[in-house]
């Protein structure tokens, strides 16, 4: 048996232990990563350690603790009201707020992650207040940014085309936009629908308080009619309505400007403008953003550390280090070019789109493209298959399962979710990055390579 083939099993046996037993599966990967770089790969510590996510630890740590201090001082709870008030109380408008949100900003250049670091925390604490799935509120996140991502002036757009132009194949920056464009918006579209957005229709609009800025509370699927928890733990929503009306001012949360709440929305801010503009790296700029703020207010930011999603970076961390040593030892490659060699070429096309979405769940989607777009080469040459859209159906392929959990978008979802059982929706975005691993290449393949179009 080969060493790829073994390096493959063994992380079967790493899912298949973690899933029927309560350990946590960064802590097996780590295990895994031992074992078979020392056994199997004849790799030394360093060569392990070369695929530990250090940025993505960083970025995790980082946002999590800035808007755990912006949970504990009621930053989020005002920015969720804002939201509110924003689309005249209507609750299923944010879900595609932030669809479009992401979307915007890594069209006009913003990374991927980065976009959904500015994002996620203040959708997931939205849905959290009003009784949203947080699955459809991180998806409609992450497929926002996909969605974006491939615009001419995009980072994912720049390197595709760039690795097209490169190996002198044909190619259309419009159509490689749009295709992602457009299967993103179905997908969310089918996520909206599937997981209580048109609830959030059929409940109406909350009603807002112009006086002291407090609201009366959420509209949601997934509400049981009880009160709600504030963001700031200082009151309850009552049970939503169809139009809900605004509590006392007396019980209602606070949601003036304190100076600790204006000080936290200019780091948010500040932290956006870092990123998209200066092209600081999030993780770096958020964990120094939450250290200036404890030092002015160490009360508020007592617990904010405790709220790490600690549990969540082990397991990515984990599991990325694995991913690591499989790249190490040439296995992504390995299989890529036996993909290749097949002779088939549209059952070459569907296999190369099944391996890009697979290993990007949990690995870097620009990688994987520019690792594996480059074997498709020689049977894109012979004319069977049109590279234009063989380009794009790969592209979609590596990029729409970022939601896995493993990938750094889903991470950041999952990590940035509020009063959540974090275990079970690990495992709902698990299944649900399975499902768009099993159904979105062959679909694309499909509508985009079947045809031969460019």
């Amino acid at each position: 048996m080969s060493s790829e083939l073994i390096s493959i099993l063994v992380l079967v046996v790493v899912f298949v232990i973690a899933t029927t037993r309560s350990i946590n599966m960064g802590a097996l990967a780590f295990a895994a990563a031992f074992a078979v770089g020392e056994l199997v790969a004849d790799l030394d510590a360093d060569g392990i350690f070369a695929g530990f996510p250090g940025d993505l630890f960083v970025v995790l740590v980082g946002v999590t603790y800035l808007f755990a201090i912006a949970r504990a001082n009621g930053t989020t709870y005002w920015l969720v009201h804002a939201a509110i008030r924003l689309v005249r109380g209507r609750v299923a408008l944010i879900p595609w707020v932030m669809f479009a949100i992401t979307g915007a900003l890594t069209a006009i250049g913003a990374v991927s992650p980065a976009a959904v670091a500015i994002v996620a925390p203040v959708a997931l604490s939205f849905a959290s207040r009003y009784g949203i799935s947080p699955l459809l509120m991180g998806a409609m996140v992450v497929h926002g940014a996909q969605a974006g991502g491939f615009s001419p002036i995009s980072i994912y757009g720049s390197i595709v085309n760039g690795i097209v132009e490169r190996e002198k194949l044909p190619g259309n920056e419009l159509a490689l936009f749009l295709a992602s464009l457009l299967v993103n918006l179905v997908i969310a579209g089918v996520v909206f629908v599937l997981f209580g957005g048109l609830k959030l229709w059929t409940q109406g609009a909350v009603a807002t308080e112009t006086g002291t800025g407090t609201e009366g509370g959420g509209s949601g699927s997934g509400d049981t009619g009880k009160p709600r928890p504030e963001p700031n733990g200082t009151g309850t929503s009552p049970t939503p309505t169809a139009t809900v009306t605004a509590t006392h001012p007396d019980t209602a949360p606070d949601t003036r400007l304190t100076p600790s709440r204006i000080t936290t929305l200019v780091a948010l801010v500040a932290l956006v403008v870092a990123v998209l503009a200066f092209d600081l790296d999030a993780g770096l700029t958020a964990i120094t953003l939450a250290v200036v703020l404890s030092a002015a207010w160490p009360e508020d930011s007592k617990k904010a550390v405790g709220q790490i999603a600690w549990p969540t970076v082990l397991v990515i961390c984990g599991v990325l280090t694995y991913v690591g040593v499989l790249e190490e030892m040439g296995t992504i490659t390995w299989a890529g070019e036996g993909v290749s060699d097949i002779g088939v070429p549209l059952l070459s096309a569907v296999l190369l789109c099944y391996i890009g979405a697979l290993v990007s769940a949990f690995a870097s989607s620009v990688g994987i493209m520019g690792a594996l777009i480059p074997l498709a080469v020689p049977f894109l040459a012979e004319g069977d298959v049109g590279a234009v859209g063989m380009v794009a159906a790969f592209a979609v392929s590596a990029t729409v399962v970022d939601v896995s959990p493993f990938s750094t978008n889903g991470a950041l979802v999952l990590a940035a979710a509020p009063d959540v059982d974090r275990e079970r929706f690990f495992k709902q975005l698990m299944v649900y990055g399975g499902i768009v691993v099993a159904a979105v290449p062959a679909v694309v393949w499909l509508v985009l390579v079947v045809p031969g179009w460019g």
